[in-house]
């Protein structure tokens, strides 16, 4: 047979540690784009020209720079300038910051999507602007954006390969270590296929369900 399912499960041990680092980067660089993006999108939408400005600049930047290169800039910068992080860290920062930007624009465009009329209701209710974003036009702007930033945590757990350009041993990393092994590229990389594609329809079932869950509550 083309695939060795006998070397799958020698190896598989080796591949799921990988896969626990792919998580971990992918988790926490999610959690920090979310909470970036976030603010970044408050910033856009604000009345205030030069933070518009700003985050316009940083997600034009961003958005125009692969990933690969942002990652390398951070890890060879970063030491120049002092600061001293694993390179784990440092491509979990990377591609927090880089999620950031996407991000901020789906998140804006949930707040844009909130009619104007909830303002100002809002504002006759006497609901300060900071009470409005969080009781009323983040929580709508979030049942919104769900699908688009379930896809943006499904991106960054492939684009976590990325990571392995400097040293961290995620899931590419280790399979590459596998076949340097046993020189059975095809078998290797076939388990990760696999392993990828588990985890993210997993994350793509639970987006679904959760979208469907706040679709309910939101007709209640």
């Amino acid at each position: 047979m083309i695939i060795d399912f006998n070397l799958i499960a020698q190896y598989l041990p080796v591949l799921l540690q990988g896969l626990l680092v792919t998580l971990q980067i992918a988790i926490i660089g999610c959690l920090i784009g979310s909470i970036l993006g976030t603010i970044l999108a408050l910033m856009q939408t604000s009345g205030n020209k030069l933070l518009r400005i700003f985050v316009t600049s940083y997600v034009v930047i961003i958005r125009g720079t692969p990933m690969l290169i942002q990652i390398f800039c951070a890890y060879f910068l970063l030491p120049q300038i002092g600061i001293h992080i694993s390179a784990l860290w440092t491509a979990i920062i990377a591609i927090g910051l880089n999620s950031a930007a996407y991000i901020s624009q789906i998140i804006r465009s949930g707040i844009s999507s909130v009619g104007i009329g909830q303002f100002e209701a809002a504002k006759v209710l006497g609901f300060s602007k900071p009470d409005t974003l969080r009781y009323i036009v983040l929580p709508q702007a979030l049942r919104t954006t769900l699908p688009a930033l379930g896809n943006e945590f499904v991106t960054l757990i492939k684009e976590s390969a990325l990571a392995s350009i400097i040293g961290v041993s995620e899931l590419t990393k280790q399979a590459s270590f596998v076949k340097s092994k046993t020189f059975d590229a095809i078998t290797v990389y076939f388990a990760v296929a696999i392993l990828y594609l588990i985890l993210t329809s997993t994350v793509s079932f639970f987006v679904a369900r959760l979208e469907k869950r706040m679709n309910i509550h939101a007709q209640d």
